[in-house]
């Protein structure tokens, strides 16, 4: 069943929803953070078979995710020493939003700054490398992994 929220409707609609949904059934929204809502409420809910769209003004679909348990996924997987890894780096991660520093990817390394700094002229001058132990790529290095 295809459900839709309502432009209007908070966080405490969009969980009810959410709890409710079934199987197959697929929940639109037109908002960023309605989605981001839906998302964690679906997580919480651990409920699979769900997908959750954003909808554009002409109903598009922008974005786009679908529950699965993990027996329903196919090829190459995380292990669950991996995904602890990733759950301890995005707990970094918000901490380092929490006090304000930015990660920016510059070409093949990864810099911090001071929020604050983003988009200004002075920004590689109190850039910090970060030691990403060789485990981050820029944008200039994903086409040396595609080809090998």
């Amino acid at each position: 069943m295809e459900l839709h929220i309502d432009i209007d409707d908070g966080q405490e609609q969009i969980v009810a929803l959410i709890a409710g949904a079934s199987p197959g059934d697929t929940i639109c929204c037109k908002r960023d953070s309605q989605f981001e809502t839906c998302k964690q409420a679906l997580i919480k809910a651990k409920l699979a078979g769900v997908t959750i769209c954003l909808l554009d003004q002409d109903d598009y679909v922008i974005r786009q995710t679908s529950s699965k348990k993990r027996t329903q996924v196919s090829g190459p997987q995380l292990n669950d020493r991996q995904l602890a890894v990733i759950k301890a780096l995005e707990k970094v991660l918000s901490h380092c939003k929490k006090e304000g520093v930015t990660l920016i990817g510059y070409s093949d390394e990864l810099v911090a700054l001071p929020s604050g700094l983003v988009g200004s002229e002075l920004a590689s001058a109190y850039a910090v490398d970060v030691d990403a132990h060789g485990s981050y790529r820029g944008a200039d290095g994903i086409d040396s992994l595609l080809s090998t």
